[in-house]
């Protein structure tokens, strides 16, 4: 048996985004597997820093304080098997929320760092929809530049395996 854990971040229930979190979950389910779900905006996940988490970060001070709600995303990264985050794509970028969530969790010797105690993952999956279709993300280069920033970047070599995975062309505008 596998443990996903989920960070999810919508602002909104009335959207594509949240039928795929949703019908994710049941795949896992319907599999014999487990989860865990982090749904950042019911959450109200706070994505600011504090001056003193930022500063524990620009001088690397490891462990240090860390805040309860950022203890406890760390937990949950820590008892899964696989990472997988299900957002919109904003202006070719997670919402801010999200990327807040990866400034507060990503902390020194947790993510980074000697010593780090964030284990290895088996896997992880980045889940977007995108208004634009693939053919419009390729063509400005944008796919790559979402796949740099998330797979190269913020994920690094914390997972045997990353992909990422794009719902293309899921718009109001046109009727998706």
């Amino acid at each position: 048996m596998m443990k996903a854990f989920i960070v999810y971040c919508h602002p909104s229930d009335d959207s594509f985004t949240r039928h795929l979190r949703d019908e994710f979950i049941r795949g896992i389910v319907d599999s014999g597997n487990e989860y865990e779900l982090s749904d950042l905006y019911k959450m109200g996940f706070r994505t600011d820093m504090s001056e003193a988490e930022y500063l524990r970060e620009a001088y690397y001070v490891d462990g240090g304080d860390r805040e309860r709600d950022v203890l406890e995303e760390q937990r949950k990264i820590n008892s899964c098997d696989v990472l997988v985050f299900i957002y919109p794509v904003f202006w070719t970028e997670a919402p801010a929320k999200l990327v807040g969530w990866f400034d507060r969790v990503w902390t020194y010797g947790f993510a980074y760092g000697d010593g780090k105690t964030m284990k290895p993952l088996r896997r992880a999956l980045f889940l977007c929809v995108s208004g634009h279709t693939r053919e419009d993300l390729i063509q400005f280069g944008n796919l790559q530049s979402m796949e740099n920033v998330m797979i190269r970047d913020r994920l690094f070599e914390r997972a045997d395996k990353a992909e990422m995975h794009v719902f293309d062309g899921m718009t109001r505008e046109y009727g998706s």
